[in-house]
């Protein structure tokens, strides 16, 4: 779920390797949320506003040394977040006793479509990618003929069309489990697409459908790919044996369209207990395989 340019810039592997800070530095966990319709997504991106550019200048200034963030998920252009998480190391001269203190000092810097809710000394062996257990994102939509209301319109889809909510429902269930998700994924050269997608379902209020899908970790736009692929379904125009077919598939199905990018929001990421977090980061870099499929992170 980031642009190919983001992936340019990002780093695949943190400077540490989810070990032990050193005595010069100390590791923060950074809670965050923001609205990503300005956004050029979350990676720094040379020339454009992301989420990743707009915290590290801000933090940096704020503690008078630069600063490279590592993050939990990586969001796409136009894709927000009320549970993301992202880790800096610092130097120790540099912070606050308490660095919850630092919450309030940059709620007066940073702009208002992003906010830092927490701030916390990060246990030891804390990486807020490789740690994760899993990241929860939810899709929202409305059938609504008039459109989405005008106080959720930046994070509501409009889909005026007749959709079956049970139909929906049967076609994400077909989904669920460890596959390759080739079909859904834009590929990276050297980059797995083996996922482990442990829950996808759907709830109705009135107009408004929200999709909630979680996963052990999610490639390149595949969220959205799996909303338009079973809104198809829910709207008539595939059936569930073509949901079932695209799990055999071995590369990016052409069949499938991709839902808008502002209906996405990233709502939680799950770590372990800290006494399991330097497993959970082993765990994470291993391939990850299934009968008839591989490849590797």
């Amino acid at each position: 779920m980031v642009s190919a340019h983001a992936e340019s810039n990002e780093p695949v592997v943190p400077p540490r390797d989810g070990g032990p800070v050193s005595y010069e530095t100390r590791r923060l966990r950074l809670d965050i949320a923001y609205d990503g319709t300005d956004f050029s997504g979350w990676a720094r991106q040379n020339g454009l506003r992301t989420v990743c550019g707009e915290i590290e200048e801000k933090l940096g200034a704020v503690l008078r040394t630069p600063l490279q963030l590592t993050v939990a998920g990586r969001t796409d252009a136009g894709v927000h977040a009320n549970g993301q998480v992202a880790h800096v190391d610092v130097p120790v001269d540099a912070l606050p006793e308490d660095p919850s203190r630092l919450v309030r000092r940059l709620a007066r810097f940073l702009p208002k479509d992003v906010r830092i809710k927490h701030i916390s000394f990060a246990p030891e062996h804390f990486d807020a990618r490789f740690s994760a257990m899993r990241r929860h994102y939810e899709y929202r939509l409305t059938s609504a003929v008039y459109g989405a209301d005008p106080l959720r319109a930046r994070d509501t889809v409009s889909y005026p069309k007749v959709l079956d909510l049970e139909l929906m429902r049967s076609a994400s269930a077909t989904l669920l489990g460890l596959h390759d998700f080739a079909a859904f994924c834009k590929r990276r050269e050297g980059a797995t697409t083996v996922r482990d997608l442990q829950r996808f379902d759907w709830e109705r209020d009135g107009d408004v459908f929200t999709a909630f899908v979680s996963a052990d970790a999610f490639c390149w736009s595949m969220v959205r790919s799996l909303v338009g692929a079973v809104l198809a379904v829910g709207e008539g125009r595939r059936d569930l044996g073509w949901i079932e077919g695209l799990l055999r598939e071995k590369s990016r199905s052409s069949s499938i369209l991709v839902a808008p990018a502002h209906g996405l929001s990233l709502v939680r990421v799950d770590y372990p207990e800290d006494a399991d977090l330097a497993a959970r980061n082993q765990i994470t870099r291993d391939v990850r395989t299934v009968p008839g499929g591989c490849c590797g992170d």
